[in-house]
This record gives C-alpha cells, structure tokens and sequence, in this order.
C-alpha cells in the first residue's frame, strides 16, 4: 500500500514538474527585431499572430519587440543579442549575419518573393503648401534646398535614399559616374541631420522643424501625412515619377532558434506576414504587398511610381555594400568631400 502510495505522488510529482516545464516553455519571450519606424505596424501584427498560434497550438506566446536601425539590430545580434526573428528594410543586414553563421546562407529561398512580404519606395515629405515645389530628386540638390534622412552607416531606410538618388542620377547622366558623383556628393551636402534611424528623421523635421524634405519610405510619409499626431503641420507627401524599390526582408536567426528550440514559432511568425489577414492590414499601413488579389484591389491608393531594383543596375547587394557603404566606399568619400 505505501508503494503504492509513493508511485503515485513521484508520478504526481512527475506530472507536477512537467506541467510547469511546459508552462515556462509556453511564455518563454520570442524576440522580434525589426527597423526603426516599424513600431505600429508590429504593435498590430503581433497580438494576431498570438491569438493564431494559441487557436493553431493552444500555447500561450509572448513577443518581445527591438527596434532600431538595421544595421545596428544586425551588429547587436552578432554581439550576442538572443532575437529570433528579424524583419528588417535591406537586404545587406541578412547578409551581414548569415555571412557570420547566424543566418542560412540561402535565407532568401525560405519564404515567398525572395523572403520580401512587402515592400516600399522612398518619398519626399514637404512642408504645408511646398514652399520650395519639391517635385523630383532634381530638386534636393538646389541650394536652397536642405534635407533630413537617416545615416546610411546605421540605418537600411537611407541606405534606400542614396540608391534611390544614385539611380536616378545614374539614369539622368546616362550612367556617367563622374556627374552622377557629383549630383550625390551636392545631394549629400544638402542634408542638416543625420539621426541614426528614421524615427529620429521624422522628429527632426517633424517636431524640431529642420530641413525641407524628409526623405524616408512612402508608408512612412503617407503616415505622417495623415497621422493626428502631425496633421496640424499640413505636410504634403511627393512621390518622385522614378525611384527604388525597397523590399523589406526577413528571416529566422537560425542560430538562436536552435539553442532556444523556438524555430517552429519563429517560421510560422514570419510566413504569417504572407497570410491574407496581415497583407492587407499592411496595406492600412501604406506598404505596397505582392498578394495578387490584395494588391489589385489597393492599386489605386498608390502615386504611379516607376521602381528600380538596384541590383538590376549596380550589381549584388553584396557588390552594393562594399562599393557604397564599406569602410572607405563611395558614400564615406562623397560625404568627406561634401564637408
């Protein structure tokens, strides 16, 4: 009878002990981190995709959100930040960790249109009745003219800026490198702050009136636009006839999931950016999306733009990195002659 007895409170025990490994498992935090303006858009993707994985697993899930340049939420990671996730605005950032061995090499090949759930383009933000009539990427380089983006160094969002304007100029001088240098660097000298990420941007230009024109993505100008917290100012949104396509990448940081044992609900976390549900919440959100039947019915809430996909002009992103933004590259050479 005692053996009995004590069988069943080490089986209790047991079950004790299991239920709460599997309750600790349960709420162990998942880390997304993601650029530096995206904090509504995953402050309303999140508790969806919460309220799916307990519908589809029945567990309980917490998300822990990072946000801030790309390139900075790459350089944390490899110093040991524990992120599960990244959605990030560039390419080069993925690479920049898979080529550490925290990413797979063909992250890319995971997830549908080259691991791109939606994608942007840059515009220009002006000032109530544009003063300046600010039209095309000619115009930033005016005298009179004086712009606010992020730095390229810290932040994926200008690093689309500069390409944006490199490819026009590339395009207008017919590939001419001296001229199209030259547009870059006076481009360059007209900008009068460059904060770290692109909310900085748009509370220097915004909130601490300097500069023109913000330039920074077409979601997050129609945002602002049309956001009670900046509606008072009356900005004016221009989208330029050509400009470049920003797609907005993401993937599972392979190395942390494997030691976390969270790779299931990192792949199911991202492949939901796919789902209809969340492609068209990101149209509300001002991002242009691939899903067929959502993009047509939205077409028309978009300026017609002609993007251009850098690589199409300037080779891999790889080829992109060390050319312009390396140590010594074409963007620290242009900025050191504009000064």
């Amino acid at each position: 009878m005692l053996k009995k007895i004590v069988i069943s409170a080490v089986l209790a025990l047991g079950a004790l002990l299991s239920g709460a490994a599997s309750a600790q498992a349960q709420s162990k935090p998942f880390l997304n981190a993601s650029y530096d303006v995206a904090r509504e858009v995953f402050a309303a993707i999140n508790p969806r995709f919460i309220s799916y994985w307990k519908t589809q697993t029945g567990e309980d899930l917490k998300i822990d959100q990072s946000f801030a340049g790309t390139s900075r939420q790459a350089q944390d990671i490899i110093q040991g930040k524990k992120v599960d996730t990244v959605t990030f605005n560039q390419t080069t950032d993925i690479d920049f960790l898979a080529q550490r061995g925290l990413v797979r090499k063909d992250w890319q090949k995971a997830f549908p249109n080259n691991a791109s759930p939606y994608y942007s383009t840059i515009a220009f933000l002006v000032r109530k009745g544009n003063p300046k009539h600010i039209k095309n990427w000619d115009d930033l380089v005016r005298d009179d003219v004086k712009l606010v983006f992020p730095n390229p160094k810290t932040s994926g969002n200008a690093r689309y800026t500069y390409l944006g304007a490199w490819l026009y100029a590339n395009e207008k001088f017919k590939g001419d490198d001296v001229q199209t240098k030259q547009f870059i660097g006076k481009f360059l000298h007209n900008v009068v702050n460059f904060p770290t990420g692109g909310r900085g941007a748009t509370v220097a230009f915004a909130q601490n009136n300097q500069g023109d024109v913000l330039l920074t993505f077409e979601s997050e100008v129609l945002s602002i636009a049309k956001s009670d917290e900046f509606k008072s100012g009356g900005y004016e949104v221009v989208v330029p006839p050509v400009s470049v396509l920003a797609e907005f990448p993401v993937a599972v940081v392979d190395k942390v999931v494997d030691e976390k044992g969270t790779r299931k609900v990192a792949t199911a976390y991202l492949n939901f950016e796919y789902s209809r549900e969340i492609q068209l919440l990101l149209t509300t959100y001002n991002f242009r999306v691939n899903h067929p039947d959502i993009a047509k019915v939205v077409a028309d809430r978009y300026p017609k733009v002609r993007l251009i996909n850098p690589t199409s002009v300037l080779g891999s992103w790889d080829q992109i990195q060390q050319k312009h933004f390396a140590p010594g590259g074409l963007l620290d050479q242009l900025m050191s002659a504009g000064r």
